[in-house]
């Protein structure tokens, strides 16, 4: 079973790397959605902010969820409408068949609505004799082809114009332009009578607001407001987690869908129900209707279960689609059930089981990117782990997670080996062997390994020089600046000791992220214990720790407290770690003897690894380059560079080469800049760059210590 799913997997990723138009279109339109964003909340006064304001108001309304919904329910009652609260798909579409036969209705015209894919709402109202018609544009071009969405946004964004046009010449006999303002014309005309003669309206809601039972429905189109308005019945379909308690609050989801979605302050149709008008009514016709049917279907279980329940504060926008750098480049189809993307991993196992969540899980790379834009800060990368661990109980990870998982015991053994090690991993048939036995992609250049460790070096030079320190540091090595570059530590412990720190290696296991990121929550849960454990003491004694590598410093300081159900010991251990560039900014020391020129004329392009996003961006490390001289500029796609920690060093499609296709255009980037190297703070990221760009890629203390 397992096998088998990984095949359609692979191939279903090969389809998109041989088909590089679609890709780039792909690619270019998630881009836009994100560059837009970036400037629209540039404008805002709270910029970023919004996003805590967005998620504290979630928080707030789930919290108090079962009683908001009662209130709403309530109130869309005492304006005359009617409310159904569904179990599950099957007791709403029940609801919709009865409701269609008792006004013996034909036709549905249907504004986009994730919550009926969600039910797949059209099927058995089709097969019940209803013709069912999308309105919304990508909508009706995805049904007419009988696809599923392709993004919770632009459901037809991998189609082209050229298609389009070939659809509706199809479904309307006319001859059809390869132009968008053409076929939109025809569009138009397409939809006008589907609107004035509809016997039912459908739409969802991205709002309903329990303090005045009403509906807020946002669109680009226009679609969703014939649909309610026109027709003598519209039904709404909504979740029940789209509650909130105020008018504010809905306002607040107001700016938050658009800016988070396209980049707009507001969405070009927002239209707000309060029961319906009685327009029509007399002369034999009945009193028009409008039934709000409220969706569980998982919901509740969702909410009880501590690792998914954040889930629920997903606002359907799409932003976490704009910044996943595999989604970019396989789409939605093949990352995606029905719901597509991050958000659509949780979302797929509450709604739809943990096995068909699994099917597109592996496409998470754990950049961490969609919990850094999602505006309501959902920990989607842990939920994402959360899904991988529980369907590994039924499908075993993969050997080749499993050996990169264990990349503690290969680093040691590597080190320990040295420089036979590194031998062997030169040559080729080795490399063809490791690639059939492990899963790690020979064309992949590996680091070395050390004999003379880190740890073995420090140990060997004796104590700190340091007798009045300004600063304790208890330096953690993690892997790479302890097994493959122990020059990188020294070089790190040295320079924190010339600015009169002491410093220290406390006993330590590796930041064992690679657990997080495929998804052995057991491990990773046990491995954060054991270094909180390991570095509390010198926490206690007055110690703050530092790190060259990002991902460790961001296990430390986000991943562990979120493993840990935020203990007092992991929210400490948080609190007292630093990036190393990031503490140098902390000691505030005038620029060391004979520096101050050493990178004057040099030009360089600067990598933000994801995981350095949410700790300082880079820019302490950018600051310590300038003050020295040099010209550094950040070259970046807004996503990430492809590798993923260890991810890009395994074989096939799932790997190498899904990563060397999230990279391309960060590689482009670099090799049109006017730069001589690449500078970034990440061991693997390095890898990938150099190999992406055939640039040099230097860490900023090793660009130093060359110069020197």
């Amino acid at each position: 079973m397992a096998s088998q799913r990984y095949k359609n997997l692979y191939a279903q990723i090969e389809t998109a790397l041989r088909e590089k138009p679609k890709r780039t279109q792909l690619y270019n339109a998630v881009k836009r959605a994100r560059d837009a964003r970036r400037t629209a909340i540039d404008i805002l006064p709270q910029g970023e902010a919004f996003r805590k304001e967005v998620r504290d108001i979630k928080v707030r309304c789930l919290h108090n969820l079962d009683d908001l919904v009662d209130q709403f329910a309530a109130k869309v009652e005492s304006r005359g409408a009617k409310v159904f609260l569904a179990k599950d798909g099957a007791a709403a579409i029940d609801y919709i068949l009865k409701l269609s036969a008792e006004k013996n209705a034909e036709t549905v015209a249907k504004s986009k609505s994730l919550t009926s894919e969600e039910i797949e709402v059209n099927h058995p109202l089709e097969d019940a004799g209803l013709e069912v018609i999308e309105t919304d544009l990508g909508e009706l071009i995805i049904q007419k082809v009988h696809e599923k969405p392709f993004h919770l946004v632009f459901p037809a964004v991998h189609k082209t114009a050229v298609e389009v046009a070939e659809i509706f010449k199809k479904e309307t006999g006319e001859d059809v332009p390869n132009d968008v303002d053409a076929i939109m014309k025809i569009v138009r005309k397409y939809l006008r009578p589907i609107f004035l003669n509809a016997d039912i309206g459908m739409t969802g809601a991205n709002v309903g607001v329990a303090e005045s039972g009403t509906i807020l429905i946002e669109t680009n189109e226009g679609n969703a407001r014939l649909v309610s308005s026109i027709p003598d019945v519209h039904i709404c379909i909504m979740g029940r987690e789209k509650v909130v308690e105020t008018v504010e609050d809905a306002l607040q989801m107001m700016l938050a869908h658009p800016v988070s979605a396209v980049g707009q302050h507001t969405t070009t149709y927002v239209t707000w129900m309060s029961g319906r008008s009685p327009l029509g009514e007399g002369e034999g016709r009945a009193p028009r209707e409008s039934h709000i049917i409220i969706l569980d279907n998982g919901r509740t279980r969702m909410q009880e279960d501590p690792l998914f329940s954040d889930a629920l504060n997903c606002i359907r926008c799409g932003a976490c689609m704009n910044i996943c750098p595999t989604y970019g480049v396989v789409g939605g189809h093949a990352f995606g059930y029905i719901y597509p993307g991050p958000i659509g991993i949780p979302w797929t196992a509450e709604v739809h089981g943990v096995d068909k969540a699994g099917d597109f899980a592996p496409l998470c790379i754990s950049c961490g990117l969609c919990k850094e834009i999602c505006p309501a800060e959902i920990d989607i990368p842990m939920m994402i782990a959360g899904v991988k661990d529980r369907d590994s109980e039924v499908n075993p990870h993969p050997r080749v997670n499993k050996m990169l998982m264990a990349a503690e015991k290969a680093a040691k053994m590597g080190s320990l080996t040295a420089p036979i090690s590194n031998w062997i991993m030169d040559i080729g048939l080795v490399r063809w062997a490791m690639e059939k036995a492990m899963g790690i992609d020979r064309r992949r250049q590996l680091p070395k390994f050390s004999r003379k460790t880190l740890v073995k070096r420090f140990a060997k030079r004796g104590p700190s020089p340091v007798s009045n320190p300004v600063r304790k540091v208890a330096f953690f090595t993690d892997l790479f600046a302890n097994y493959n570059d122990p020059d990188l530590g020294m070089a790190a412990i040295e320079r924190l000791e010339a600015l009169g720190c002491e410093v220290i290696i406390p006993p330590q296991k590796s930041s064992g992220y690679p657990y997080i990121g495929y998804g052995d929550l057991k491990n990773a849960k046990k491995i954060a214990r054991e270094n909180v454990d390991l570095l509390l003491p010198y926490i206690q004694q007055g110690y703050d720790i530092v790190a060259t590598e990002p991902t460790a410093t961001y296990c430390l300081k986000v991943s562990y407290p979120k493993l840990l159900d935020k203990a007092d010991d992991a929210v400490s251990v948080a609190e007292h770690t630093y990036e190393f560039f990031e503490f140098l900014s902390l000691l505030k020391s005038d620029i060391e003897d004979g520096e101050q020129n050493t990178l004057r004329g040099r030009a360089f392009g600067f990598h933000i690894p994801c995981h350095q996003r949410p700790l300082g961006a880079g820019e302490h490390a950018m600051a310590f380059l300038r003050q020295r001289g040099a010209d550094v500029a950040l070259i970046e796609t807004g996503t990430c560079c492809g590798m993923a920690g260890t991810f890009g060093l395994k074989a096939g499609p799932l790997g190498y080469e899904l990563a060397q296709a999230v990279g391309e255009p960060l590689f482009e980037g670099f090799r049109e800049a006017d730069v001589e190297a690449i500078v970034t703070e990440s061991s693997v990221c390095a890898i990938h760059l150099s190999e992406g760009t055939e640039l040099e890629v230097w860490h900023p203390l090793n660009l130093l210590r060359l110069l020197k």
